[in-house]
C-alpha cells in the first residue's frame, strides 16, 4: 500500500482513501503480474500505440486465446467484436487483451490489427504468452478467460467465457456469478413456461410453410403432436448427410403412428418435424427445404436465432425434440435417430431405457473376446460401462451406439488414418469360429483434449442395420 500525505480530510476520510488505494494496487499488482515482462509494462493497441496495464484497473478483464488459422477462432471473433463494441458504447467497465497463436508476425498482424477492436500482448513476448497459458490451463482455442476487479484470489475466474458469449451475448456482462445465475433463473423461467405458440409464431407470423409452396399450416394444428426442431442447413455437409436417414426414420415414424392408429381406432397422437434454418440464403434455402417432407419456418425469420439461443444449439445438425405438451424431452435427438432409428420414438426418458435395458440383453450372448484372423491382438468386448461409449460412424460421421470389440493393447497411436476394413474372419477366444456379421476396422478417431487425432482399433457387432463405430 502507498504512503501518501492527505491535507485537509477527516482521520475517516484518509481511512477511506487509503483503502482505495490499497485496493488499486493490489488489481495493478495483479494485471501486472500476469501481463507484464522484465522490459515491458504496457500493451499495443490496434493502432499500435503502447496502452499501460495500470489502465486496466478496475475494469473487468477478458484473455482472449485465439488464432488466425483456426476458423472456430475467426467465427468467434467475429461475435466477440460485436459484443465489446455495444459494451463500449455503453461505457462498461469491459475489456480484452489478446493471447495470440498465431504462427508469424505477419499472421498476428493481418488478425490483430485488422479484425480486432482490443488491447494485445505483442507477438514477441512468447514467454508471458506461455506463461498465461499454463495458468489459466488452455486446452483449446478460441478461450475466453475472464477476470473480475478486486479479485485477487481468482475466485471470480470464469473459464468459459466463449460458451457465455455464444449463448446470452451482451446480456452475460460483467460475468458475475450473481448474474450468471439471474440469466439461468430466466432461462429455467422461460423453458417452464414454453409451447408451440411462443416458440413458433411471432406477432406477425401464425403459420409455418409446407408442401406445396406456398402452403401455409397453421402452428395451432401441431399443438398436440410430438415435434422434432431440425436445425439445418443446406451447406453443411454432416447436414446432408444426416438429413437422408432422417427422412427414412420420419416416413417410418409416421407409418407406425398410422398403423397403430388403424388397430385402435384412435388418431390423437402424431410426429411432425419442423425445419429451422441457417442457409446463407433464400434461394439455398429453396432448394434444400424442397427437399423435404415437412414443414419449415420462413427463411430468415426472427425466430430462428431465439430458437438457437433458447436450445443451446451449437452445431448443425441438431435435432431438438419437443413433447406434446410444447415441453422439451431432449436435444439429443440426432443421436436418438441414429442410435435407435424410428424405434426412438416418442424420445421419452422411459422409451430410450427400454431399448437400452434391450442392447444389454442382445449382448449377454456374446463373446467376451475374440480373435480376428486381421490383426494379432486379442479383441474385447466393451460398452458404455466398461471401456466403451457413444460411438461415430466410419461411413457417415453420425453418433451411434453399440457393444463393440476393442484392440486394448494397441491403444491410442496419434494417426489420422482412413477407413480401414481387415476382413469378417473371426474366433472366439476359445478358438471356436464365431458367427454372425462382424467387421473390423482400423478407424479414426475424433479431437482429443490436446487437439490431438487418434486412432484406436475397432471390431464392431453389425447386427441388423448397425454399422462400424469409433469410440468418442
Amino acid at each position: 500500500m502507498r504512503t501518501e500525505t492527505i491535507i485537509g480530510l477527516k482521520d475517516d476520510d484518509v481511512q477511506a482513501d487509503l483503502l482505495v488505494n490499497d485496493d488499486s494496487d493490489q488489481n495493478y499488482s495483479k494485471f501486472s503480474s500476469l501481463l507484464a515482462s522484465k522490459d515491458r509494462d504496457y500493451l499495443l493497441s490496434p493502432k499500435g500505440n503502447q496502452v499501460k496495464i495500470s489502465d486496466l484497473n478496475g475494469k473487468v478483464v477478458g484473455l482472449y486465446f485465439s488464432a488466425n488459422w483456426y476458423p472456430p477462432c475467426r467465427n468467434f471473433n467475429q461475435v466477440l467484436v460485436e459484443i465489446y463494441e455495444q459494451l463500449k458504447q455503453s461505457g462498461s467497465n469491459f475489456e480484452i487483451v489478446y493471447v495470440s497463436s498465431d504462427e508469424d508476425i505477419a499472421a498476428f498482424n493481418t488478425y490483430y490489427h485488422a479484425c480486432m477492436p482490443w488491447l494485445a500482448i505483442p507477438f514477441s513476448d512468447l514467454e508471458t504468452k506461455k506463461a498465461l497459458n499454463r495458468k489459466f490451463d488452455i486446452e483449446g482455442i478460441p478461450c475466453l478467460v475472464v477476470l473480475q476487479p478486486n479479485d485477487n484470489k481468482d475466485e471470480a475466474t470464469l473459464f468459459d467465457g466463449v460458451e457465455l458469449v455464444y449463448r446470452y451475448g451482451v446480456q452475460v456482462f460483467p460475468f458475475t456469478k450473481e448474474r450468471l445465475e439471474e440469466l439461468q433463473r430466466e432461462d429455467r423461467e422461460r423453458h417452464e413456461n414454453q409451447n408451440l405458440t411462443n416458440l413458433l409464431t411471432s406477432q406477425h407470423r401464425d403459420y409455418l410453410l409446407g408442401h406445396p409452396r406456398p402452403k401455409q399450416v397453421h402452428v395451432a394444428s401441431l399443438v398436440g403432436k410430438t415435434i422434432g426442431l431440425f436445425f439445418s442447413a443446406e451447406w453443411g455437409i454432416p447436414c446432408v448427410k444426416f438429413i437422408t436417414k432422417l427422412m427414412s426414420n420420419y416416413h417410418k415414424i409416421k407409418q407406425m403412428i398410422a398403423d397403430k392408429q388403424g388397430n385402435n381406432g384412435h388418431d390423437d397422437e402424431d410426429f411432425e418435424i419442423v425445419f429451422v434454418s441457417s442457409d446463407h440464403d433464400q434461394t439455398s434455402f429453396d432448394f434444400y427445404f424442397g427437399s423435404m417432407p415437412w414443414l419449415a419456418l420462413p427463411f430468415g425469420d426472427p425466430n430462428i436465432k431465439n430458437l438457437v439461443k433458447h436450445f443451446d444449439v451449437k452445431g448443425i445438425p441438431s435435432l431438438v425434440i419437443l413433447g406434446p405438451d410444447g415441453k422439451t424431452i431432449t436435444r439429443n435427438g440426432r443421436n436418438l435417430i441414429n442410435l435407435y432409428q424410428e424405434n426412438a420414438y416418442p424420445f421419452t426418458e422411459a422409451r430410450i431405457d427400454m431399448l437400452e435395458k434391450q442392447l444389454e440383453e442382445e449382448a449377454k450372448s456374446l463373446p467376451r473376446s475374440v480373435y480376428h484372423s486381421g490383426h494379432r491382438h486379442e479383441l474385447n468386448l466393451v460398452s458404455d460401462g466398461n471401456g466403451g461409449g457413444p460411438f461415430i460412424c466410419c461411413d457417415c460421421d453420425e453418433q451411434g451406439s453399440a457393444w463393440a470389440y476393442l484392440c486394448l493393447e494397441c491403444g491410442y497411436e496419434q494417426s489420422n488414418v482412413d477407413l480401414l476394413s481387415l476382413g469378417q474372419h473371426l474366433t472366439s477366444a476359445s478358438g471356436l469360429p464365431i458367427s454372425g456379421n462382424f467387421e473390423f476396422y482400423s478407424v479414426r478417431g475424433l479431437e482429443g483434449r490436446q487437439r490431438q487425432i487418434h486412432k484406436v482399433e475397432w471390431l464392431v457387432l453389425t447386427t441388423g442395420r448397425a454399422k462400424s463405430f469409433v469410440l468418442w
